[in-house]
């Protein structure tokens, strides 16, 4: 599959309404010019992970998906588990990591894993330190570490929960 263009993403979760519909905007946009084929990275985590999974399905790029752990989607908020359960038979392909547990470290290393079978990141990140290890800040200094493209995107008037 050469020339396929692979972005991993990473971003904030809890995303009051008002920024999810610019953030959906601006993903809209910066996929709108990229070439096909294309591959999109996400855990499909609840707020700006599922708004990235949906655009690059509706450019008609491909979604790979890294499940962080055993139970992950049961460590998703109730309302973010139709979203999860609607996208992940769409994936062209799941990879499920060897943890038992949704935990900091499963995440990271999740994380790690998009990041090494990608081109670039593009990060929905408010610039603020992480909440916890495998935080989207962790994750976007981890591609910065490894001189990977980085792409931030924090619409204004973009506020998190």
């Amino acid at each position: 599959m050469s020339g396929t263009a692979r972005i991993a993403f990473t971003g904030h979760r809890g995303l009051p309404h008002d920024t999810a519909v610019r953030v959906r905007r601006a993903l809209r946009a910066v996929l709108a010019g990229r070439a096909l084929p294309l591959v999109g990275l996400s855990c499909l985590a609840e707020g700006a992970d599922q708004l990235f999974a949906r655009e690059v399905l509706r450019v008609g790029g491909d979604l790979d998906v890294v499940v962080p752990a055993a139970g992950y989607r049961e460590s998703l908020p109730r309302a973010a588990r139709a979203a999860y359960d609607d996208l992940l038979p769409l994936a062209r392909q799941v990879h499920l990591m060897p943890f038992g547990r949704p935990e900091p470290v499963a995440y990271m290393a999740a994380a790690v894993f998009m990041l090494e079978r990608a081109d670039e990141l593009f990060a929905v990140w408010d610039g603020l330190p992480a909440r916890g290890l495998g935080g989207t800040a962790d994750v976007v200094a981890h591609a910065r570490e490894q001189d990977m493209r980085v792409l931030v995107l924090w619409p204004p008037g973009s506020r998190r929960n």
